[in-house]
């Protein structure tokens, strides 16, 4: 399983890097640096409303649809059709109730078409994940690579026509971005649905009531889950829209800090997408998740310590790579969010490996004490120090919750303390503190930013943070 999970995961990260950094900075960065600050921060508002009961679309199917498959791959074409009716039906209720929820917050009326657009997004987005669950299930991680990075080719040749095609004389509207996001994730989702077809057989189309009700009732704790992880991450833009006395602009400084950290995070969620069918099959066959648990874990403290290093200490540098405006005033947001990658990030390896194991209570209480922590520290914190204060609740927040990860995980699966483990972590951030610190001599950022980022690397293999050889050894013999 190793060696699926190391093979399948270097052709991830590989096609991601081609697209997705693209996507991020040269696309959706540059819509922001056209139509302005304010404007990007009503569309990141309206983009987390929609995004806040997106769990209506789903219910949890999604994540058990991965586990149920990877577990039981010869009943796979059983629910398809049912599953697939199901979801039209949840389609239905999650725009009712959205469109519904935005009378009530009093979403302007000129904001209600992008709001109907946004949630149209949802679906195929929604939809896509949900087929997806099929090739990541049945280990196909070659479709579902593939399919992870279509949707943004599409949107990278559209939106870049939009931006710089002479034409259109360098005008650029919000819509125009949504527009071509719609037709993105719509065409990504019939090419998965084709696929699935292709894989899987023709689905009957029907609505099972007992097997509906049924799938529901198993998907409810993933649901809630889904739903505790999607306040959590997306309450910061509306509390900063509604608590603070320049709400759009806040939340614009927010989205600019914000961007790198959910760059980052979409990388370690495919990561643990790849865990995720894995760990359940380990599971199910009573297979010994320690090393996997452990390498993956090492990889991605490494990875993200890196960054966060980098992010803080040459923040100006990459802001002022990226956008055009207030600058100065993302600077101290932007550090601080990305210092909260790392913790963000380990939670995200160690919930997979707890949600494959059906450990749903434990998950939701700990999603739960973390949403409330949030809402808490935001009320405290933002009124006053706006984007700034959204980003050190989110610090403090995850920061505590992997406290209650590792305490969880310790006592499940019995990991042995290990002194010479914990000099190896702590000296790896000591050491890569004195690296940034030794690259001062050099006068030209870029390539003290680049100088710093390969000494760190070359730490991490070093101190054998970056499990070079695990991996070397898992690609050359499966275990």
């Amino acid at each position: 399983m190793q060696k699926k999970f190391f093979s399948n995961l270097i052709w991830l990260i590989f096609f991601n890097i081609l697209i997705k950094p693209y996507a991020i900075f040269g696309i959706d960065a540059e819509v922001q640096n056209r139509v302005g600050t304010e404007t990007y921060g009503m569309y990141f508002t309206l983009l987390n409303f929609t995004l806040l009961f997106n769990i209506l679309l789903d219910v949890g199917i999604t994540n058990y649809n991965t586990r149920y498959v990877a577990q039981y791959p010869l009943l796979v074409k059983r629910y398809f059709g049912n599953m697939l009716s199901l979801r039209v039906i949840l389609f239905l209720v999650y725009s009712i109730f959205t469109l519904f929820i935005a009378v009530i917050f009093g979403v302007k009326v000129d904001y209600f078409w992008f709001v109907i657009l946004l949630i149209m997004n949802q679906f195929f987005i929604n939809m896509l994940q949900f087929l997806r669950s099929y090739f990541a299930g049945l280990l196909l991680f070659k479709w579902d690579i593939f399919l992870s990075v279509l949707d943004r080719i599409v949107l990278i040749i559209i939106v870049s026509i939009l931006l710089y095609a002479p034409w259109f004389d360098h005008q650029f509207k919000i819509e125009w971005f949504i527009y071509a996001q719609l037709f993105s994730f719509g065409l990504s989702a019939l090419v998965a649905f084709i696929l699935v077809i292709w894989k899987v057989g023709v689905p009957k189309f029907h609505i099972g009531k007992l097997l509906s009700y049924a799938i529901i009732k198993k998907s409810l704790p993933f649901a809630l889950l889904v739903l505790l992880m999607m306040l959590y991450s997306r309450m910061d833009a509306l509390m900063l829209e509604r608590l603070h006395v320049h709400g759009h602009k806040q939340v614009g400084l927010y989205a600019q800090s914000y961007r790198m950290l959910d760059a980052s995070l979409m990388f370690i969620m495919l990561f643990s997408g790849l865990l995720y069918p894995i760990f359940s099959r380990m599971i199910k066959e009573k297979s010994d998740v320690k090393p996997l648990l452990t390498s993956s874990s090492k990889l991605v403290f490494a990875f993200t310590s890196i960054l966060a290093v980098t992010c803080g200490g040459f923040a100006w540098f990459i802001l002022h790579s990226i956008y055009d405006h207030d600058i100065d005033m993302a600077v101290p947001t932007f550090r601080m969010l990305m210092l909260s990658v790392v913790p963000t990030s380990i939670v995200l390896i160690l919930g997979t490996y707890l949600t494959a194991n059906g450990s749903l209570k434990k998950l939701n209480t700990f999603s739960f004490v973390g949403l409330i922590l949030n809402i808490v520290f935001n009320f405290i914190l933002i009124p006053k120090h706006g984007s700034f204060g959204a980003a050190v609740s989110t610090l403090i927040g995850q920061s505590m919750i992997l406290i209650l990860y590792l305490i969880s995980i310790w006592k499940m699966i019995h990991f042995q303390f290990k002194l010479n483990e914990a000099i190896r972590f702590f000296g790896y951030v000591v050491f890569l503190g004195l690296a940034y610190i030794g690259s001062f001599w050099i006068k030209n950022q870029l390539v003290q930013l680049t100088c710093f980022i390969t000494i760190a690397g070359i730490i991490g293999l070093i101190v054998g943070m970056i499990p070079l050889k695990s991996i070397v050894h898992s690609l050359k013999n499966e275990k």
